[in-house]
Parts: structure tokens; C-alpha cells; sequence
């Protein structure tokens, strides 16, 4: 009906989400993540062990220039390794819920610019880790260079993951809203009536 609000922007209803149907028309659903964990996305469960490894390395890196204290390189060194075994750990089932975004949507776009970004990063990473690999407590200009790009790109990349969940409700539950019941109740988040808006 005209001038009224969408469904979805009533409370309890299902978060918005561009799918597209058979007959070309929009559906306001979310996308539910197809891996989970305790009842939520793995790859959200994931993504920030690697995230802050990753620029905790370069935090490092930035004191070790300013310092010259070898040990800080060499934590580095680690971090990164770390970092980039998470951020592979991460991305696998990340894909898989990439799949599940229905295919000429915003969302769908919008999910390969950030799994694509974060594939770059990653091996940026890998180059600045493979060029440290013979002095560790020493790096060279091109290993600061990879890192530093790297983390430049995973601020871009984490902003993308941002406006998957916030703009496209990506690895959002089905009719969650505020009261819903807790995720290892086997129940699902639009049983409960969802509380009134209060003005």
C-alpha cells in the first residue's frame, strides 16, 4: 500500500537484503550464513584473529623503525605467519557463504570486491613474510612496503565486511529483531514477538 513502511522496517520483521526472484521483483530477506558455529557465522567468529594479527604485525614494524629493537621485527615476523594461516582459516567458509548470496545483487558484488580485497592482502602478506623468512629481526624496504599495503587494504576490505552485514544483512539470521531467542535454543529468531518501537 502506498506510504506505507516496508516490511521489513517493522520491528521483529526480517532485516533487509537484496534477492532477487524469478519474476525480476526485490525480496527484503536476510541471507543466512551457510557455516555456522554455536549458532553464528563462522567466518564473523574468525575474521578478527587474523585481522589483528595482522595489523598488530605492522603496529610492530612501526616500532621497530622508530626504535631499531630487533625482537620487535622478529614478532612481526610471527604475527604475520599467524595472520596468514587465520586469514586462510577464514576465508573457507566465507566463500561458502558467498555462494549462498543470490547472484545479481549488490550483495553478491559487493561480497567478491571484499573476498577478492582480502585475497590480495593476504598475499601481500605472504610476500612481506616469504622476504623476512632469512633475517626475521631485519627486514627489508619491499617486505614494509607488501605489509604496509596489506593493512591499508584489509582497513578497505573489513569496511566492505561492514556493508555485507549492515547494509545487506549478510549472515543474518531469518526474522531476528532485538527480543529474539538466544542461538543454541534450537528455536528460531522470529519466535518470540519482537518489542514494541518505543517513541
Amino acid at each position: 500500500m502506498a506510504g506505507q513502511p516496508p516490511e521489513w522496517a517493522n520491528p521483529g520483521s526480517a532485516a533487509p537484503a537484496d534477492r532477487a526472484t524469478t519474476d525480476g521483483a526485490v525480496e527484503t530477506r536476510p541471507v543466512e550464513s551457510r557455516v555456522k558455529f554455536l549458532g553464528h557465522a563462522l567466518h564473523q567468529q574468525l575474521i578478527p584473529f587474523p585481522f589483528a594479527l595482522l595489523a598488530t604485525a605492522v603496529i610492530f614494524d612501526v616500532l621497530y623503525l622508530v626504535t631499531g629493537a630487533d625482537d620487535l621485527a622478529t614478532v612481526a615476523y610471527w604475527m604475520i605467519a599467524a595472520g596468514i594461516i587465520g586469514g586462510v582459516a577464514a576465508a573457507l567458509p566465507g566463500f561458502v557463504d558467498w555462494l549462498g548470496i543470490p547472484g545479481g545483487t549488490r550483495a553478491k558484488k559487493v561480497g567478491l570486491l571484499h573476498g577478492a580485497g582480502n585475497a590480495v592482502l593476504l598475499v601481500l602478506f605472504v610476500t612481506s613474510w616469504v622476504l623476512r623468512r632469512e633475517a626475521p629481526e631485519s627486514p627489508d624496504a619491499v617486505a614494509y612496503v607488501a605489509s604496509f599495503a596489506g593493512f591499508v587494504l584489509a582497513l578497505f576490505t573489513g569496511w566492505l565486511g561492514g556493508e555485507l552485514v549492515d547494509r545487506h544483512a549478510v549472515a543474518i539470521d531469518e526474522g531476528a529483531h532485538a527480543d529474539a531467542p538466544h542461538s543454541l535454543s534450537g528455536r528460531p529468531a522470529h519466535e518470540d514477538q519482537a518489542p514494541q518501537v518505543r517513541r
